[in-house]
């Protein structure tokens, strides 16, 4: 391992460390905590349930969102489920499958021990949730009800319908909403990020941008914990909200918080096709949908304009399924991507475009129905009967998704298969952290999507809401201690203590030391918010002639063109090359109308491109650097029959943490290996 990287797993056997640790780690107490200040940035999952806790747990807490209201974080689109190893089926599920199936599916390339831990506190989250009134799906008991996801042959993921996401986001908001009112936690909507200041080698707070006003702000803490979610917008189309960005993460990286694994990005196969040039983003139907929906393309390829309907069983290929039988159509994500790509290549793609697979849930409907009719007495149901009665349980299981579905295509998924095919989703890449959740910068931490830690090279489905709530409920608020518990003594001045002087007189001990004490009026502070100041009024006086919403959409062609869904070598190469062009052209010719003392979303999006190009590059490098595939990192050059992953265990068994450079010459790459003491490493199969 890299000197600079330091993982902080406690010693211990694997399923006692996390409680070990926990009990013996370093407290604040409850007094203490009164004086301690906290920055939490975002209010997704991650940030509104580390927000909420933090303040229960009596600390002063500042949360920041560019949204009108935390309600409206990326995390309320979620639609599928939640994992946790309740084994309520009582199938074998496990905390240790669980943990075995989220290391396995991220193809052996995540941290063990942050993992395992993930696991554990998993059965908990559903309690926590189930308590603030989440409305989980249940069985005809009154049970929490189970369904299965990609890459596990139990059913463990917790959902209510398809909009999981949003009402576990609800139940954050008002644990959140508790503590504004109580007054531990001072929320700040409509409020961005844009660079994150450190005194001392420590992070002491940040700078933001008033969305509405335009007002630039120094706000000081004691540590600043960072809940951005992920960066898949780099690709300009993909499933994200379109204000998702990179930006706050990406600043704390300049300022020395290592980025790993940027090039692991997850296709997610079930989005609705691409349908023409004028689109901005796209739409992801929950994997739950593959629990009933069987994917399939023409055998034939003279078939694929044909009415599917009027296509026989015996000229479908159910592809997945016979590729891989084990698991059929729940195969993890980036196989069944991949999959969809083999087929659409060898021109047996659907739709308008070519570039579409079929989910049908005829066979649903049909087993659903029988089972109904024959629970309902009815001896000898009609064909009618049995399509009535199955279409009713398919409609109350995902009801939602199909009405979605039917309004963007206009096509009655009931009686016609929907259309799908892969399409950014999620990404596994983030800022480095350690065991704490702590990164390379002291007093820095990231939660969730924003990290890198839990999930390698590709993340389970349900695993994302798993481990939002597993940072923001029973992680941080255990770990950030290790931190505050040696910042008790530290005071904190507010922005009208201006007389620095008189500060330091005050913090100056009897042998003339002058103690640390923070406040947003240090030069650190002042000179971040001037630097932000600067860099906005250079991107205003551009006055170029092409708009910042081009320039984005050709840098998104370039990432999936040449690190999308398959990269090799000679494309990377090129596609960095193209992308410090498009960056230098964008810094002499992009077009930002208005000012900053307004209300101006067209100047939010020219800093946050801007990032998005400099991280591009880096994610070019990453992948690159990579000679090998593993999860949703495919190099061409190093596959197996059959367009399998090929995995370099050998040389490449590691997280690769990339250290920017203030030259902006190229970044460093630092190395922490992994290593696997409680599971055996091997060629990942579904078959």
């Amino acid at each position: 391992m890299s000197d600079k990287l330091k993982s902080n797993v406690p010693e211990g056997d694997l399923a006692e460390k996390w409680m070990n640790y926990r009990g013996t780690m370093p407290l604040v107490a409850p007094g203490n905590k009164r004086n301690i200040e906290i920055i939490v940035v975002g209010t997704g999952l991650a940030g509104a349930s580390a927000a909420s806790t933090l303040g229960e747990l009596g600390y002063k807490v500042k949360c920041f969102t560019f949204h009108d209201s935390p309600r409206r974080a990326h995390s309320v689109a979620a639609q599928g489920g939640i994992n946790a190893a309740k084994n309520y089926q009582n199938d074998g599920d496990s905390v240790y499958r669980l943990f075995y199936d989220t290391i396995k599916g991220g193809d052996y390339r995540s941290r063990e021990a942050n993992v395992h831990r993930l696991a554990e506190v998993s059965r908990d989250i559903i309690d926590q949730c189930a308590a603030q009134g989440v409305p989980f799906g249940r069985e005809y008991g009154g049970l929490l009800a189970n369904r299965s996801f990609g890459g596990v042959q139990v059913s463990r993921t917790f959902y209510s319908r398809g909009q999981t996401g949003q009402q576990l986001l609800i139940g954050a908001y008002s644990s959140l909403s508790r503590q504004i009112a109580r007054g531990s936690v001072t929320m700040y909507n409509r409020h961005e990020m844009l660079d994150l200041v450190k005194v001392d080698g420590k992070a002491r707070g940040i700078i933001t941008r008033n969305l509405l006003t335009g007002k630039i702000d120094r706000h000081a803490a004691h540590c600043v914990v960072l809940a951005t979610g992920g960066y898949g917008n780099v690709f300009y189309l993909s499933t994200n909200a379109m204000n998702s960005n990179v930006s706050a993460g990406w600043r704390a990286h300049k300022k020395g918080a290592f980025f790993a694994n940027p090039c692991y990005t997850q296709i997610h196969p079930t989005c609705i096709p691409v349908s023409g040039e004028y689109q901005s983003k796209l739409t992801l139907m929950s994997e739950s949908l593959r629990n009933d929906g069987r994917v399939w393309v023409p055998k034939k390829k003279e078939d694929c304009k044909k009415d599917p309907l009027s296509i026989a069983e015996e000229d479908r290929d159910y592809y997945l399924e016979r590729i891989y039988p084990a698991f059929g159509n729940l195969v993890p994500r980036d196989v069944a991507s991949r999959a969809a790509k083999y087929v659409t290549d060898d021109g047996r793609g659907v739709g308008a475009t070519g570039l579409a697979v079929y989910l049908d849930f005829a066979s649903a409907i049909e087993r659903y129905g029988k089972s109904e009719a024959n629970m309902k007495g009815i001896s000898n149901p009609t064909k009618a009967q049995i399509v009535e009665l199955g279409e009713a349980i398919v409609k109350e299981k995902y009801g939602n998704l199909f009405h979605m579905y039917e309004k963007i295509t206009d096509e009655n998924p009931y009686k016609t298969p929907m259309k799908i095919f892969p399409a950014v989703h999620y990404t596994m890449g983030g800022i480095w952290v350690d065991y704490n959740l702590q990164t390379t910068i002291p007093g820095c931490f990231a939660l969730g999507e924003a990290n890198f830690s839990d999930h390698g090279a590709n993340r389970l489905g349900a695993s994302a809401l798993m481990q939002g709530l597993a940072d923001g409920y029973f992680v941080i608020p255990y770990t950030i201690g290790t931190f505050l518990s040696k910042e008790i003594r530290t005071p904190i001045y507010s922005a009208e203590h201006t007389d620095l002087e008189k500060l330091k007189k005050e913090n100056t001990d009897e042998e003339g030391n002058i103690k640390e004490f923070i406040t947003p009026n240090a030069p650190e502070f002042i000179e971040a918010e001037n630097a932000v100041k600067e860099r906005i009024k250079t991107f205003l006086n551009v006055n170029g002639s092409q708009s910042i919403e081009s320039f984005h959409r050709r840098l998104g062609r370039i990432m999936w063109d040449y690190c999308g869904m398959s990269r090799n070598a000679e494309g990377l190469a090129k596609a960095r090359k193209m992308i410090q062009e498009l960056r230098a052209e964008y810094h002499k010719d992009v077009f930002v109308p208005g000012s900053n003392e307004e209300y101006n979303p067209e100047l939010e999006k020219a800093l946050r491109v801007a990032d998005f190009m400099e991280l591009g590059e880096l994610m070019v490098c990453d992948a690159l650097n990579r000679n090998e595939s593993c999860g949703g990192h495919f190099r061409e050059e190093y596959q197996e029959g059959g367009g399998e992953a090929l995995r370099n265990d050998e040389e490449y068994m590691y997280a690769a943490a990339w250290e920017f450079t203030q030259d902006n010459s190229d970044w460093n790459l630092h190395k922490e290996q992994l290593e696997y003491k409680d599971i055996e490493v091997k060629t990942r199969s579904y078959k």
